[in-house]
């Protein structure tokens, strides 16, 4: 691998790869180890938002936040768990996992794969075509003979409110990377994020407001799985307000007042940080889509092998993220796989499988999409709801357990509380859909993930034994269930 010089101006590749997040890092392999020269181009950090502020910083800190949780519910350790967490040191674990915002890593691996990096904001410049601007303030242009990918990403997508421009506030970014404690903190939100950092602040010592405008958190979730993380949430002493919506906020003092909140009901809120955590947008609006055809801050439709559908040619990609087929990085990598495989077999003249589950298809990204919440109780899903199932008039038999009543959620934690579902297609009689709400659920996922994936008929997964006294013997007891 080698860094492009600014004063190289144009270079040609058999790939060009836009944004050097793991998606895009995943693409670069691909193409790379199949023998097509590619080069990835960055103007941020090598290894994007995952690695610096997003899965990698959230989840350090909140991992010693769960492992509390679950200590103060064991005998004999419940009295060693019950003091404050060492907020010092909590952070600076969250720095040791960002590598102190340091890509150095990452670059040496770029170079271990032979991958050229060229650093700067990149936008097409027409078909096959990516113009750099360096942070020189250089040119350099990038030809492709077979692909260009787009891996951008997201970027906070935030509300049109009176004050908001003007008030220094929080984004997912400062929530992952602050270096404080806020006394008080308000979270704006009813997501993933706004669930997850309101846990990891509450438990770092903040006194969370968590502001939801609809009637619960995780909607897109089952909604027994947002109840019991509002039930959690509030039980650690934070705020939980559904159904209102934020209408103005202002920080008096300058950056380092207090931000005044005012609310649709009428009333107000005051906190020492406001994080907004609103939903995201593609990061497309200043990568020159129109020389392309496109419009410059969409989302890119793409077909199953993630070409983009309305160019011509089928030479660009949008991969991960920015397609919002499934807004996750194990799916942006999975997608990512998918891409470079078909990039190869196209450059190469050999036959791209659109079959179903076929090496050159994305269908896991519709069937079967695992994610964890990592909140306290944690959420696991994978596959289809029960809403997603009604809307499409599918037949599904809801088959729910009560995990507390499992011998291994005895084991794992006193006065255990949580719930599982599975969803079964009742003409095909394979499972179609997952969730799991409880303490250390997320470990159940990959088996739920693997029955949809392989389509595993009831009669035959009927035969896979979970080993006692483990969490996993609900898989056991949701069969029983549904045999009557």
């Amino acid at each position: 691998m080698s860094q492009v010089a600014s004063s190289e101006t144009s270079r040609d590749y058999d790939v060009v790869v836009i944004g050097a997040g793991p998606v895009g890092e995943n693409v670069a392999d691909r193409t790379r180890a199949a023998g097509l020269s590619t080069v990835i181009v960055e103007s941020e950090l090598i290894g994007g938002e995952c690695s610096y502020w997003a899965c990698e910083p959230s989840k350090a800190l909140l991992r010693p936040v769960l492992a509390r949780a679950d200590a103060r519910r064991v005998p004999g350790l419940a009295k060693a768990a019950a003091g404050p967490l060492d907020v010092a040191a909590v952070l600076a674990h969250r720095d040791e996992m960002t590598f102190h915002w340091d890509d150095g890593n990452q670059v040496k691996w770029l170079e271990s794969v032979s991958v050229d990096l060229v650093r700067g904001h990149a936008r097409l410049d027409g078909p096959k075509r990516v113009s750099v601007t360096t942070p020189q303030g250089d040119t350099v242009l990038l030809s492709a003979r077979h692909a260009v990918a787009l891996c951008t990403g997201t970027t906070t997508a935030l509300p049109d409110l009176p004050g908001l421009d003007t008030t220094r506030h929080w984004t997912s970014r400062e929530a992952t990377g602050a270096d404080h404690v806020p006394g008080r903190l308000a979270v704006v939100g009813g997501g993933v994020v706004a669930a997850e950092m309101a846990t990891a602040w509450q438990a770092l010592g903040s006194q969370v407001t968590l502001l939801v405008r609809g009637d619960g958190l995780l909607h897109r979730m089952e909604p027994f799985a947002g109840e019991l993380v509002t039930e959690g949430l509030r039980e650690a002493g934070a705020d939980v307000r559904l159904g209102v919506t934020v209408t103005a906020v202002k920080r008096h003092g300058g950056d380092d007042g207090e931000v005044a909140i005012t609310l649709d009901d009428g009333s107000d809120l005051v906190a020492d940080e406001i994080l907004f955590a609103t939903g995201r947008i593609p990061n497309t609006s200043d990568v020159a889509l129109h020389s392309v055809g496109l419009t410059p801050g969409d989302w890119l439709t793409v077909d199953d092998s993630c070409q983009v559908t309305a160019v011509s040619d089928g030479w660009l990609y949008a991969v991960g993220d920015v397609n919002r087929r499934a807004l996750l990085t194990h799916q942006g990598k999975y997608q990512a796989r998918i891409a470079g495989a078909a990039i190869v077999a196209r450059a190469k003249g050999g036959q791209v499988h659109t079959d179903r589950w076929g090496p050159h298809t994305a269908t896991a990204d519709a069937a079967a999409v695992p994610q964890v919440v990592f909140v306290d109780p944690e959420v696991a899903s994978v596959g289809l709801t029960t809403h997603e199932t009604q809307q499409s008039g599918r037949r599904v038999d809801v088959v729910d357990y009560d995990l507390a009543r499992v011998s291994g959620a005895h084991q794992y934690a006193q006065g255990y509380r949580g719930r599982a579902r599975i969803l079964i297609d009742a003409d095909q009689r394979t499972v179609v859909g997952a969730t799991f709400v409880g303490p250390g659920v997320g470990e159940l996922l990959y088996s739920a993930t693997v029955a949809i994936v392989s389509e595993v008929p009831l009669e035959r997964l009927w035969h896979a034994v979970p080993a006692f006294p483990t969490i996993s013997e609900v898989w056991l007891r949701l069969l029983e269930t549904h045999r009557g």
